[in-house]
C-alpha cells in the first residue's frame, strides 16, 4: 500500500521570536541554515503556523511565544511558500494559546452571545483568509479551532454544549469554504490515544448537524497521552468510524534532561522549567535521548502508515525550531494577566525541540529524512 502525499510537517510558530532574539540554526553538519530550509532538506513539506486574534495587552505589550497576529504568521508563510512548503493556517480563536485546558475568548468578543460569537467567528475566518489572499498567501489546509476536546470560546462553546460547539466551528467552516472551496479543512482534539473521547466527540459534533471537514487532527504527546498503541488503535477505529484521513497535528519527544538554564539568562524563580521532566520521562517506552527521540519518530511514523485505505496521512511536529534564547518563553506577564494564569515565564519546550540548545539540528532530522511513503 501506498500513502499518497503523507505530510511531514512542523508547526514553527515562535521562529521569527527566535531569530529576533539571537537563535541561529545548524545542520546535522553543523552547515549554518534558515531553521525552515534544514526542516526542508530532511523530508518536511509542511509548516503550521498559529493564528492569535489580539496577543497584546491593553498597553500594547506583546504577549510572547512568537505573538503570533496575522502580520506575523504572514511573514512566516511567506517564507514556507517560497521553500516550496504547503502550509496549514491554525485558528485559536483567542488572544493566546487555546487547547484543552482553556479556551479563552478573545477580549474583543467578550459579551457576545451565541448567536454573536458564530457570527464573529465566520466573519474573523473570512476577514484572515481574505487578507492572506490578497498577499498571494492562502494556507493549503486550516484548523477551525485549536485542540477542541474540550469545545472553544468559553464559557457558551464548552463541551459538553455540543450544539454550540457544531455552531461555532461550522461557521469557521463556512468561512473557509468562502474564502477558497479547495482548502481542506481539519479538526483537531488532543489525548490521540482516547478512542471513547473521539468517538463522544465527533458522533456529538455530527448529531448537532456539524458542517462536514476534511481530515482529522490528533495531538500525541507520549507523556500525557499513554503508549503508542493507543494511538494506533483509535486512528484505525476512526479513520473507517468516520472515513476521514488522518494527521497527527501535533507531537514531540525529548531528547535529553539536560538543564538550559544558562541559555535563557534567566533567575531560578523565572523559570517554568520542562514540561518533559524526569518525572514525566518515566511514564514512556523511550529514554530521553537523541537516539529515544529517532526512535520514537519512526515508530510514529509507522503508526501513521498502519491506519488502513492510506487514511493516515502524516505527522505534524511541535515547535522543532523553539531553542532557548534568552526573551523568548511561553507567556510574558500581559499575557498571564490576559489567561489568568501563574508566571513564570521561559521555554518549557527546549528539550523536545529538534536542534540541540546550541541550534544544531539532531539525528531525529536524519531519521525523519529517511521516512518513505511505501510500507
Amino acid at each position: 500500500m501506498r500513502t499518497e502525499g503523507a505530510y511531514r510537517g512542523a508547526d514553527v510558530s515562535t521562529l521569527l521570536e527566535v531569530e529576533e532574539r539571537g537563535g541561529r540554526f545548524f545542520d546535522l553538519d553543523g552547515t549554518p541554515g534558515e531553521a525552515m530550509e534544514i526542516l526542508k532538506r530532511h523530508g518536511f513539506n509542511l509548516i503550521r503556523l498559529r493564528l492569535w486574534n489580539d496577543p497584546y495587552g491593553e498597553d500594547g505589550t506583546p504577549y510572547g511565544a512568537g505573538t503570533n497576529d496575522l502580520a506575523r504568521t504572514a511573514i512566516l508563510a511567506r517564507r514556507a511558500k517560497d521553500l516550496g512548503f504547503s502550509w496549514l493556517l491554525d485558528f485559536h480563536y483567542s488572544d493566546f494559546w487555546a487547547d484543552p485546558g482553556k479556551q479563552i475568548t478573545p477580549k474583543a468578543w467578550r459579551g457576545l452571545s451565541e448567536d454573536g460569537l458564530v457570527s464573529a467567528v465566520h466573519d474573523f475566518t473570512l476577514n484572515c483568509l481574505t487578507a492572506l489572499g490578497r498577499q498571494g498567501l492562502l494556507p493549503d489546509m486550516v484548523a477551525v479551532g485549536n485542540e477542541i476536546t474540550n469545545g472553544l470560546l468559553w464559557p457558551i462553546g464548552r463541551r459538553p454544549n455540543y450544539r454550540a460547539i457544531a455552531r461555532l466551528v461550522s461557521a469557521g467552516i463556512r468561512a473557509v469554504r468562502e474564502a477558497d472551496p479547495g482548502i481542506k479543512v481539519m479538526l483537531h482534539l488532543d489525548n490521540g490515544g482516547n478512542n471513547a473521547l473521539y468517538r463522544e466527540w465527533f458522533d456529538s459534533y455530527f448529531a448537532e448537524g456539524g458542517e462536514d471537514f476534511d481530515f482529522i487532527g490528533l495531538s500525541y504527546y507520549p507523556f500525557w497521552h499513554g503508549p503508542m498503541e493507543g494511538l494506533r488503535e483509535n486512528m484505525r477505529d476512526i479513520a473507517e468510524r468516520y472515513k476521514k484521513p488522518l494527521i497527527v497535528a501535533e507531537t514531540s519527544m525529548g531528547f535529553t534532561l539536560e538543564d538550559y538554564a544558562g541559555f535563557e539568562n534567566l533567575a531560578p524563580e523565572e523559570r517554568k522549567g520542562m514540561a518533559a521532566s524526569e518525572r514525566l520521562s518515566k511514564n514512556i517506552d523511550y529514554p530521553m535521548t537523541p537516539e529515544g527521540q529517532s526512535a520514537f519518530m519512526r515508530d510514529l511514523w509507522d503508526t501513521v502508515k498502519s491506519v488502513p485505505h492510506g487514511r493516515g496521512r502524516g505527522f505534524i511536529y511541535w515547535e522543532p525550531a523553539w531553542i532557548p534564547v534568552p526573551g523568548s518563553g511561553w507567556a510574558t506577564g500581559a499575557a498571564l494577566s490576559f489567561t489568568g494564569e501563574q508566571g513564570p515565564g521561559g521555554n518549557e519546550w527546549a528539550n523536545q525541540a529538534l536542534f540541540d540548545y546550541s541550534g544544531r539540528a539532531n539525528p531525529a532530522l536524519g531519521t525523519i529524512g529517511g521516512f518513505t511513503d511505501d510500507e
